[in-house]
């Protein structure tokens, strides 16, 4: 009989709790169930205990997806296309295609993924744009709310056309996108051509040249940072015929930024004719051009020179660009444009004397307020209360420097977004040299373009505001796309690179519904934008035609006035924030003595701008011309206690105080002022008004002769004002003489006849 089996102690065959638990395999091979179940958790445990880090990245979405597509239209169609009339910004419109180009992008990509499961990219340079549009929306309870809702809104389409950038810029896609941002430099090029030798004036502007973005620089600033992808696809091509087109397009885009003298956008092109034959050097072997016949390299070369050198010597056709260019001698063409204006650059500049007050102030502002900010896009509302004393300089409502107001607006979190930006660039600029593998050398060449056009971009950043405008600022986001995608593929990971995103389908249909709320409110704020500028505008072109008219207080005029002011305050009531286009309605109705409705349109831009003196100033002038001093005295106050030392608040005290009977110290106040050079054309005016009341020819002839000298196109009134107190009051026949000469020498010709006979008999013969 056989011998029984010795049991072990723990008599339930159970294994001892806790035993072996972290080795499953020393568990043995039998088959007992309770065996086989702790080897299956365990293996689940080790499985779900893996970090997702480690997880392979998920590839590009693909497959039915039109976002590439879409960021390519937005990117042609934006700059191409502008405003036919002058009844919405231009900027307006271009920022209106890109809101809807990437809400609508982001709505198509979310529902095409409504039932996804597999994860997502995510980079950490998600998370810069993303802290500036949450400081944005903080800013907002505290600071401008307005101007810091309109950041927050700029940051979050940023941050929504980088994201989906980084998840489907694939490879094979990414010439779509590149062919996008070409063909649309190549249309607003055009439209700078046709302006430069034609004066073609199907979209209204201000400085000339400026195709379809108002204003030559900020056309000059993005085509710069176009011109690395150009040169992309240029090397890239193969066949003769495009090799053709693209050099004859690479050069036209060249000279079309010639055309614009922009300095800054000139500065970029010279530093990227150093980088781009860099890149071409470094990684021919990746470029179709390496592989090019010798033909083929004689058509690239000689297409690209023959078309920058025919159309650079060709005279402009436009009277406007030359007159306004007229000041460096004769700048015709666009080889003029482009090397004088370059050589004109120095710190005694007109244009960047003015940039350099801004510059000042805005240093002033980040000192007082360096880690709170004054709030995101407050800049403009409070530069005023840093400007030094004396300086009066309002208009501009951008610093003209973006790392300068970036800083000041954003406080601490702007340092951190600017350190982390050039760290990682400078980052990805050693990775993309590094990576000898033949992966990274298939990605480095469009690494390398995207670096180029970044440079490019930050150039002319330090001179202009290209973060604020829609075409340039979505070059920025796509190239840092392009960038974060490429480290996707490079499985370039970890906390400050890419990173697998676990996603559900929930996610994908709550941010579907949340892409058609904000396609309805997309749809809302353009709609309210251009009714408010379109109504506003209207008012202004209709009063510029009154003033034009030279008959403003004709009854014909009655019903036009009521209109023009029904405009205004519809228009105002929409939007009090129109700093830029508002005022310029009260100025005319001043003009036309209309102060009690040019008071109150002046009043609505206090409410959003209150430190804007030259604004106050006008506001004082305005309650003392319709009778309340005590309102005027009030404004008066408000501006001395901001710029004591400015022309227009000494003007407006000596004003009020000669009003408010005290016309002896207003006397003694101008005499002091004029002495100290600092007036404006109505103080040298008040001096002249004071000085006849008072019998004080001298103070009276001296505001005279400042007024002609730093206000020419008065000199026929004032010198005959001085010919009549020489007359009248000094009795000196040889100064009155010289003045009347002087009166006649500054009339036309054909106003001379009419001028003598309000010259006294005895010095018209003599004459």
């Amino acid at each position: 009989m056989a011998k029984k089996k010795r049991t072990p102690n723990n008599t339930t065959g159970q294994p001892k709790i806790g035993a072996n638990l972290g080795n499953p395999d020393a568990l043995g091979t039998g088959q007992e169930p309770q065996q086989q179940a702790l080897r299956a958790q365990a293996a689940r445990i080790r499985t779900v205990t893996l970090d997702t880090k480690t997880a392979a990245l998920p590839t590009e979405v693909e497959r039915g997806d039109w976002t590439v597509i879409i960021l390519a239209l937005m990117m042609f169609l934006a700059p191409s296309i502008g405003v036919p009339n002058e009844l919405m910004l231009q900027d307006t419109l271009k920022s209106i295609v890109v809101s809807f180009a990437a809400v609508g992008a982001g709505l198509l990509f979310f529902w095409q993924q409504r039932n996804r499961r597999d994860g997502l990219r995510w980079h950490a340079i998600m998370w810069l744009p993303l802290a500036l549009m949450f400081y944005a929306l903080g800013s907002m309870v505290w600071s401008h709310t307005f101007l810091g809702g309109v950041e927050a809104i700029r940051w979050f389409i940023f941050s929504l056309i980088l994201w989906l950038g980084i998840n489907t810029l694939s490879r094979q896609r990414i010439p779509y996108l590149i062919e996008g941002i070409h063909w649309g430099a190549v249309v607003c090029s055009l439209w700078t051509v046709l302006q430069f030798y034609v004066d073609f004036t199907y979209f209204p502007q201000g400085p000339n040249p400026a195709s379809t973005f108002v204003n030559r620089n900020f056309f000059a600033e993005f085509v710069v940072c176009t011109f690395p992808f150009t040169a992309y696809l240029l090397a890239q091509s193969k066949t003769s015929s495009r090799i053709a087109l693209l050099a004859f397009t690479f050069g036209f885009n060249i000279v079309a930024l010639m055309m614009t003298g922009t300095r800054g956008a000139l500065a970029a092109m010279w530093t990227l004719l150093v980088f781009l034959p860099l890149i071409a050097v470094l990684y021919r072997n990746q470029f179709q051009f390496h592989r090019w016949d010798s033909g083929k390299r004689i058509l690239a070369c000689g297409v690209l020179i023959a078309t920058i050198v025919t159309m650079g010597l060709v005279k402009s056709g436009n009277p406007k660009v030359i007159a306004d260019r007229s000041s460096y001698g004769d700048v015709t063409t666009p080889f003029d444009m482009a090397f004088k204006r370059t050589g004109s650059i120095s710190v005694n500049d007109g244009s960047l004397g003015i940039r350099l007050i801004m510059w000042k102030a805005t240093g002033d502002m980040i000192k007082a307020r360096p880690l709170s900010g004054v709030g995101a896009g407050a800049w403009e509302a409070m530069q005023p209360l840093y400007q030094a004393a004396g300086s009066q300089l309002e208009t501009d409502y951008y610093v003209h420097n973006e790392v300068l107001q970036l800083l000041a607006e954003y406080g601490l979190t702007g340092w951190i977004f600017l350190l982390l930006l050039v760290a990682y660039l400078l980052a990805c600029a050693w990775r993309t040299i590094k990576n000898k593998t033949p992966e990274g050398l298939t990605e480095a060449p469009m690494r390398a373009i995207a670096l180029a056009s970044i440079l490019a971009f930050l150039i002319v950043s330090n001179i202009g505001f290209p973060w604020r405008l829609a075409s340039t600022g979505c070059m920025f986001a796509l190239c840092l796309a392009l960038l974060a995608s490429s480290d996707a593929r490079l499985a370039i990971r970890g906390p400050a690179a890419a990173a697998r995103l676990n996603w559900r389908p929930a996610y994908s249909q709550i941010l579907a519904v949340s892409m058609m709320v904000c396609l309805a409110l997309t749809a809302y704020i353009s709609q309210q934008a251009a009714t408010t500028e379109s109504k506003i505008v209207s008012a202004v072109k209709m009063a510029l035609s009154i003033s034009a008219s030279g008959d403003v207080n004709n009854p014909k005029w009655d019903k036009t006035k009521r209109e023009m002011l029904t405009l205004a305050k519809d228009g105002i009531a929409i939007n009090t924030h129109y700093r830029k286009i508002t005022p310029m309605l009260a100025d005319e109705l001043a003009k036309w003595g209309d102060w009690k409705n040019a008071v109150w349109i002046w009043e609505s831009v206090v409410v959003s701008r209150p430190y804007v003196t030259a604004i106050m100033s006008n506001i004082a002038r305005g309650y003392a011309q319709i009778g309340n001093i005590d309102k005027a005295l009030e404004y008066l106050a408000r501006c001395e206690k901001l710029q004591p030392r400015a022309p227009s608040v000494r003007s407006l005290k000596v004003i009020l105080m000669s009003r408010s009977g005290k016309e002896a110290e207003a006397a003694v106040l101008a005499k002091k002022y004029m002495d100290e050079g600092i007036y404006d054309f109505d103080l040298v005016n008040a001096a002249y008004v004071l000085g006849m009341r008072k019998s004080d020819f001298d103070m009276a002839i001296k505001g005279l002769e400042l007024r002609n000298k730093d206000w020419p196109a008065n000199r026929q009134d004032g010198f005959l004002k001085l010919a009549a107190i020489y007359v009248n009051h000094q009795k000196d026949d040889t100064k009155a003489m010289a003045a009347f000469k002087n009166a006649l020498d500054a009339t036309p010709e054909k106003d001379r006849d009419a001028l003598r006979k309000q010259i006294p008999p005895q010095f018209q013969t003599r004459l």
